[in-house]
């Protein structure tokens, strides 16, 4: 795909990097106290994250209006590259109104910490609505990507950004891992091919059986749970990471999977956030990403399937990174083990289907989900996290 020293070129070509050399953040420093501040919510700050590292490529900062416009209609931005999520950075009236274009704006995170730079070059209000039906497919209030949409300012500040300095992770040092080190890790394993797996839940049984199908295609399991802003019900972040290394260190071959944390945060778009976080992984230096049943959704919002269907809209060589489909994998009682109903000859009611939000209400309960749902290893783990999690 690509002349480079990867399997895999970046999205637009070229991985972005807009970490400040220590000259710019220098110059940056020296002017904090005298440059005007828009003070960013958790979402905007990974936002800020993404775009620095590359993860967003190509990207360099939060969009105008054209590409903005375009992403939320075609799913393009302005140069027809495909790109199916808005990044913006959206603020009140008042906050937008003596922000100069063509100026530097100081970019703080909630604790008022001078995190970035915006060199803002415009601002524009849009339709909250056209935006929810198109990206979201609803206008509900309900579905919880609706509601960050219409809580937000009704003006959105684009420009180039500049992240002041890369912070170690303060949670999961060891797994930040961004895009060029991914690659340079991937060249130094001589992965060639490389298949991306997202997720924001702990790894159940069916997880793990399309993971392990797709390790009997290509080089290496990228396995890159996100670990940004995601819903208050969705389990905490540092109790699925250590589901992840429990799992991977008795169940898979840890020469080919790799485990880095994703610092994005969710959306809740079902098909649009499929192709999303596909070109993130291919940022990432990913071949493959999978995509499972109702992937990024939430709800009842979506269909089973249609965050695989989307993929079809794209010319494959539009996208770059190759889609790997799976049907809803289940239990099979009858031959008792894990299947789908491609390769399984057993009648529904034979069937045990599997899914975070039921693992998620048997621990509710105080049920500790059977082996047919989790390895036991991570099913004790997540006990004794939702004990700890009541008892407080």
């Amino acid at each position: 795909m690509s002349h480079n020293p990867d399997a895999i070129a970046p999205h637009g070509g070229q991985l972005v990097n807009r970490i400040a050399t220590p000259e710019e953040r220098a110059e940056f420093l020296s002017k904090a106290d005298f440059l005007p501040r828009v003070q960013l919510n958790d979402r905007a700050v990974s936002d800020v994250e993404m775009i620095a590292i590359g993860a967003f490529s190509p990207l360099t900062g939060f969009m105008n209006q054209e590409d903005y416009d375009r992403t939320v209609t075609e799913m393009r931005l302005a140069n027809g590259l495909v790109w199916s999520i808005p990044i913006t950075l959206s603020v009140s009236e008042e906050v937008a109104s003596p922000l100069p274009e063509g100026g530097l704006i100081r970019l703080d995170n909630s604790r008022g910490e001078f995190i970035g730079v915006l060199q803002l070059t415009q601002k524009y209000n849009y339709d909250k609505t056209r935006e929810a039906i198109n990206v979201y497919r609803t206008d509900d209030a309900k579905h919880p990507g609706v509601q960050v949409l219409y809580n937000q300012g009704n003006v959105h500040l684009a420009g180039d950004i500049w992240l002041l300095q890369r912070e170690p992770h303060p949670q999961f040092p060891s797994y930040q891992i961004d895009p060029a080190a991914s690659r340079q890790l991937f060249r130094d394993k001589g992965w060639k091919t490389i298949v991306g797996f997202q997720t924001r839940n702990p790894i159940h049984r069916a997880h793990e059986y399309i993971q392990k199908c797709a390790l009997e295609i290509v080089d290496g399991l990228f396995l890159h749970p996100l670990v940004g802003a995601t819903k208050e019900d969705d389990i905490a972040a540092d109790v699925r990471m250590r589901c992840y290394e429990i799992l991977l260190e008795h169940y898979y071959p840890l020469d080919r999977v790799s485990l880095a944390i994703n610092p994005a945060a969710m959306r809740y778009a079902g098909p649009r956030e499929a192709i999303f976080h596909a070109l993130i992984r291919k940022n990432y230096g990913c071949t493959h990403f999978i995509v499972g049943r109702d992937h990024a959704g939430v709800g009842d919002y979506y269909g089973t399937y249609d965050a695989q269907y989307i993929f079809d809209e794209f010319a494959p060589s539009e996208l770059g990174i190759v889609p790997m489909k799976f049907e809803h994998a289940f239990y099979c009682t009858r031959t008792k083990q894990m299947a789908t109903s491609k390769t399984s000859p057993s009648r529904p009611e034979e069937r045990i289907h599997l899914s975070g939000t039921k693992v998620r209400e048997m621990l509710r309960r105080g049920e500790l989900p059977p082996p047919e749902f989790s390895r036991p290893e991570v099913a004790a783990e997540l006990a004794r996290a939702m004990r700890i999690e009541v008892s407080v």
